[in-house]
């Protein structure tokens, strides 16, 4: 088959096998080309299929050294459809982990399970010393399911207490325009916290320190995001700046739990990239896209493998630099004044006419594809694959 990518809205319905397996192949390659000292040697990325999950899973392994477990959902392909990108970028980094003479298991599944959970627990005792000493936590998930009262929770990316009106971009068309969002109800950010917040990733480690499978010294991350000014409405101060600000207590209580093996709990404030879940939030596409343009710029852009690179040497030096909270801030880049004022500057000029000009759309573009697989590199695109 010949696989094309197929957009509809911020999701693309394609994947391309070849494409996804050279995405992590050069990410293999840059965390080769930086190895991190005093890496962990055994470590668990709970959501590890794309983004900042898949990328802490390559830099774990090929610069470190690590074996690793990783918790994905993702979609196999049949004989007409292609599986999803999580898929693809799975089986590739177990090949090549494999070749690195790596344990790399990957357990296809609903992490907010608890089959998937006893599944780890399984896992785990094929590592050396059946203990993990990193948990990674990357899960950004539109739904879950409470195992003991069936309840489905939903998350929503909306404002709190009063609606949302800001420029957004339709990033196939680059049409520049107004968006308006009604805010939450209080359900919505109840489910919203009850899917995106730190409930979950609390309960993973208290199974884990219950079977006795975290290593002395384990370090746990779990991923945020705050973010500019012109994002505060719909992120920061709505639903999901909420369900972080649980993800923040979380951490609070994980390190004293963990005290028992001198553990220790962070969260780490990563730099705004285009993800699938970015994609999907109002505004941000847009600011994005100048963000990019500005960074470009002044030599500071970075892509998920640059920014778990300097969380791994951040995570194992000692101090570990935190902010006022506790939290480690890898969009210390993002956030400097010159940056963010640059941005605001063209804020305030951006159009449909002028965004090529002085945003960076094509950029934009070429990440987004670059999550399917497509527009990667030396691959053929126009070369017949096996989608299975």
């Amino acid at each position: 088959m010949i696989v094309k990518p197929r957009i509809k809205g911020f999701i693309c319905t394609t994947a391309h096998p070849v494409g996804c397996e050279k995405s992590v192949q050069l990410q293999a390659e840059y965390a080769k080309g930086n190895p991190i000292k005093d890496m962990p040697k055994r470590v668990l990325v709970i959501g590890a299929s794309g983004g900042y999950g898949l990328a802490s899973r390559i830099t774990a392994c090929f610069a470190g050294g690590a074996d690793t477990i990783g918790v994905h959902f993702d979609k196999e392909p049949s004989e007409k459809r292609t599986g999803s990108a999580g898929y693809y970028t799975t089986k590739a980094f177990d090949a090549l982990a494999k070749k690195e003479g790596r344990i790399s298991c990957s357990i296809n599944g609903d992490a907010f399970s608890p089959d998937v959970k006893r599944q780890v627990i399984e896992a785990i005792k094929t590592l050396p010393g059946q203990q993990v000493d990193c948990v990674i936590y990357s899960l950004a998930a539109p739904r879950k399911t409470d195992s003991d009262t069936g309840k489905v929770y939903r998350s929503v990316i909306k404002p709190i207490d009063q609606s949302f009106e800001e420029r957004t971009i339709d990033v196939n068309t680059g049409v520049v325009s107004m968006v308006k969002v009604e805010p939450a109800s209080a359900e919505e950010i109840e489910d919203t916290v009850a899917v995106m917040g730190g409930s979950d990733w609390k309960d993973w480690i208290e199974l884990l320190l219950e079977n006795r499978m975290l290593a002395e010294d384990a370090h746990t991350v779990a991923y945020s995001y705050i973010g500019p000014s012109q994002t505060h409405s719909i992120y920061t101060n709505g639903t999901i700046g909420r369900a972080k600000a649980d993800l923040d207590k979380t951490a609070k209580e994980l390190g004293e739990i963990m005290e028992s093996i001198k553990g220790r709990a962070y969260v780490s404030v990563n730099k705004a990239l285009v993800t699938q879940a970015s994609s999907a939030i109002p505004v941000v596409p847009l600011y994005i896209a100048l963000m990019y343009r500005v960074m470009k710029e002044k030599g500071v852009h970075e892509g998920c493998i640059q920014q778990t690179q300097r969380l791994f040497a951040r995570l194992y030096s000692e101090p570990v630099l935190v902010d006022e909270q506790g939290r480690i801030r890898l969009d210390d880049f993002e956030m400097k004044d010159e940056v963010q004022n640059q941005i605001k500057e063209l804020w305030e000029q951006v159009t449909s006419e002028n965004i090529n000009e002085i945003g960076d759309m094509q950029g934009y573009r070429e990440d987004f594809l670059n999550i399917f697989g497509f527009d990667i590199p030396g691959v053929d695109y126009e070369a017949d694959v096996d989608i299975q």
